[in-house]
């Protein structure tokens, strides 16, 4: 599977890292299958006691399936009636989530069947100089998610005393959504740190596939990579419109995230970061 981050200057030395929004429409012309039913607790109860797995992929499981619980419980709470206390609690967790630094959705989105990275960036700017500030951001992640994976883990025990008030115990649930959403970006970071190395034994860790289905570019590495530089010209085109003190404006970037399908409110976030 290959990712394609775009890349491009959004304020002054700001600049934006996005992966473009999964469609239903390009998965259908792609030939991707939908993804099976998440399992049930006896399912997993049996893939767990089975001997044909190891204990990081047994621990992999638990955790995909806490998830899978948490992700509908979520969708009841923003479907309930307004002015609900689930509804609440919705709008609440939605300000919260609106705090989210944009790397870290980034590094989400880097899955463990992403086998490539095509890098879409300006052709105005130099190619070594993104590719060096993406690992930089996942390096940079890879020690910052580890440590707050470590903080949230520890303040599991505490917030747990909260369960036996009558009301839901909404610090624990963040908190272990927190330490989740950690977990998952630490193995983004460290996938995306892998991708874009410059070291070509490094790449043999990756799955088979990586050397069989891309193209070998002899300008980039006498072996074939797993990263592809992708200068475009349109992107110059719209940052002509860019004021170098306030950064992009608001129609410039929606012209952006409808052209290369990104979220424009990850986009804003990375124009607006302090």
């Amino acid at each position: 599977m290959q990712a394609r981050v775009v890349v491009f200057p959004v304020k002054g030395r700001a600049w934006c890292f996005a992966l473009p929004r999964a469609s239903a429409a390009a998965s259908a012309a792609d030939g991707a299958t939908p993804p099976p039913p998440p399992p049930t607790l006896r399912e997993l109860w049996r893939g767990i006691a089975s001997g044909g797995r190891t204990a990081p992929e047994k621990a992999e499981a638990v955790v995909d399936f806490v998830a899978d619980k948490m992700n509908r419980a979520w969708i009841g709470f923003g479907s309930a009636p307004e002015g609900s206390v689930k509804s609440r609690i919705h709008s609440f967790g939605l300000k919260l989530l609106s705090r989210v630094r944009p790397s870290e959705v980034l590094l989400k989105s880097v899955t463990k069947d992403v086998s490539s990275v095509e890098i879409v960036h300006p052709a105005s700017i130099n190619s070594r100089l993104v590719r060096r500030r993406l690992r930089h951001i996942a390096v940079r992640g890879a020690s910052v998610h580890k440590k707050f994976l470590y903080g949230s883990v520890c303040m599991l025990p505490v917030t747990s005393v909260f369960m036996v008030l009558p009301l839901p115990n909404i610090p624990f649930f963040w908190v272990l959504f927190r330490a989740y959403s950690h977990w998952r970006a630490l193995q983004g970071s460290e996938k995306l740190q892998l991708l874009v190395s410059d070291c070509s034994d490094q790449w043999k860790i990756l799955d088979k596939e990586i050397n069989s289905a891309k193209e070998c570019n002899p300008s980039e590495n006498a072996l074939c990579s797993p990263w592809k530089l992708r200068p475009s010209k349109k992107l110059d085109v719209f940052l002509e419109r860019r004021n170098m003190d306030e950064g992009l404006d608001c129609d410039t970037i929606s012209s952006i995230c409808q052209e290369y399908n990104l979220d424009k409110i990850d986009v804003l976030k990375y124009r607006d970061l302090p």
